[in-house]
């Protein structure tokens, strides 16, 4: 019954998304609606990313945590290169870095 449920809900969850990207014809979205949808992606990868960031085990954490320098310096990377790999790796090696080395 479980296994059952998951999958039915990743169907419809699926399809209604689906239908949205195979439907909707982009001809009528006008130029002001899809310069507002670029900034999706933008608004919401850090409303994912920030809670992980600043919060551990409900608690926030102190200011001389790794993850924070970690954030720091994707920060710095991604406003000057512009480039989201980039923004990642150099994010993960820093954090990494400072865990491991220091």
């Amino acid at each position: 019954m479980t296994w059952s449920s998951i999958i039915f809900a990743g169907i419809i969850t699926y399809f209604t998304r689906m239908t949205m990207v195979a439907l909707v014809d982009r001809d009528l979205l006008g130029e002001r609606i899809k310069a507002v949808l670029a900034y999706v992606p933008s608004a919401v990868f850090p409303a994912i990313i920030f809670p992980g960031i600043f919060i551990t085990d409900g608690a926030f954490i102190e200011m001389n945590d790794p993850k924070i320098f970690g954030a720091i310096v994707a920060i710095l990377v991604g406003y000057f290169s512009r480039n989201v790999i980039a923004t990642i790796l150099s994010g993960l090696f820093s954090y990494w870095i400072i865990i491991f080395l220091l």
